[in-house]
């Protein structure tokens, strides 16, 4: 898959990886995809209804370990 950019937000708590989601996302043209790599356990949840309240779409959300990897396509 192709990555247009990346964010990491390891070691960042809740609200912090969803806000500069939102600021990553707002830098981007539609259809382009961002990752992001989160350490927050409560990210899973945050991105799934962050993408619900968007519109924009969720590819994939992994987790591995103790870090969570996320695919947001930009609406």
């Amino acid at each position: 898959m192709q990555v247009d950019k990346e964010l990491d937000v390891r070691g960042m708590g809740c609200p912090l990886p969803i806000l500069k989601t939102k600021k990553s996302l707002a830098d981007m043209a539609p259809g382009q995809v961002l990752r992001i790599i989160s350490t927050d356990s409560g990210s899973m949840g945050d991105m799934q209804a962050f993408s619900r309240q968007t519109g924009h779409e969720l590819i994939s959300a992994l987790q591995e370990g103790g870090e969570y990897t996320f695919f947001l396509r930009k609406k």
